[in-house]
């Protein structure tokens, strides 16, 4: 990814949840000169204070670098990617204290709509910038990443924290290679990943599939779900447009797994609520009506128990 941003200067970078999306921010910005502690439990710390972080990328190439690991924050950083599942975001703050965290960014990259919210009661809000990111990348074991597509684009935008401050990490993060913006409304940042993700993620979910059979065998099903997504986005505030979803649906790999998909493979805890049952919710109390992503939904709780 061509570097049109003049030379940043190193800064000081913490990674709560250093897992798929984690774990690339961590090594691609360790690798540009920067000061990276990642922040997760003792057997993951353990591992990256022997290993480091090692990256297979289609987009940064294959390499191994050193980061800093521990349980806490133990003192203050510039910027904060809060990268850990909505399922754990509560337990996992405690490693973040307002006192360690000093007068850092916290840049959440979560699934779901809710968080900023809830980071907002814990932190200044003036040091709160919601951001989202189209990727797919999967941690294959603690610091082993595996940056399985030919993109991986941030958006950035706060109704809280200063312009400025927004700006600048969206500088080091093309600085470092990854296309990143900083856009006016927060809403629109938030809603535009909700009326993509939400579909993408209870479809492949729902049926066990990846995006290309999906695509191939549900196509109308997998409509329906993005334009009641794109309907809740818009009724929130969002400029969101069905077309641009239904473009990312007809675009994305046909191998490409949502990150909810992997975790049922996988048996672990889904993020049904903060993905499906927070567009149920907005849906509900600003009149739109979501049958497919309400049956979506039943269908998933139903076969998790």
């Amino acid at each position: 990814m061509e570097n049109t941003d003049a030379a940043i200067g190193p800064i000081r970078v913490a990674v709560l949840g250093p897992g798929g999306v984690g774990g690339l921010l961590a090594a691609v910005l360790a690798r540009a000169g920067h000061e990276v502690v990642c922040l997760a439990g003792d057997s993951t710390v353990e591992v990256l204070r022997a290993k480091g972080l090692r990256l297979s990328s289609v987009e940064f190439g294959e390499f191994t670098v050193g980061v800093e690991a521990d349980t806490q924050l133990r003192g203050p950083v510039d910027l904060c990617f809060i990268c850990v599942k909505q399922t754990s975001l509560e337990d996992s703050l405690s490693r973040v204290s307002p006192e360690a965290l000093g007068d850092g960014l916290i840049v959440p990259m979560l699934n779901g709509v809710d968080h900023p919210a809830l980071l907002r009661s814990r932190y200044r809000p003036e040091l709160v910038a919601p951001a989202m990111i189209r990727v797919e990348s999967t941690r294959l074991e603690p610091g082993v990443i595996a940056h399985t597509s030919p993109f991986a684009d941030i958006d950035l935008a706060s109704s809280t924290a200063p312009r400025a401050r927004l700006d600048r990490a969206a500088e080091v993060l093309r600085a470092a290679g990854f296309g990143a913006d900083v856009l006016d409304d927060e809403a629109t940042v938030v809603w535009a990943k909700m009326a993509i993700l939400a579909p993408f993620a209870l479809m492949t979910t729902r049926y066990m599939a990846p995006a290309g059979e999906v695509r191939e065998k549900h196509w109308d099903e997998l409509l329906a779900a993005g334009a009641e997504a794109a309907a809740v986005a818009r009724a929130c505030g969002a400029e969101v447009k069905f077309e641009n979803v239904e473009a990312v649906f007809r675009q994305a790999p046909g191998s490409m797994k949502s990150s909810m998909l992997r975790d049922a493979e996988a048996g672990r805890p889904l993020e049904l609520d903060a993905i499906g049952g927070a567009v149920l919710r907005a849906g509900a109390l600003r009149g739109v009506p979501v049958p497919t992503i309400t049956n979506l939904v039943l269908e998933i709780s139903v076969r998790q128990g």
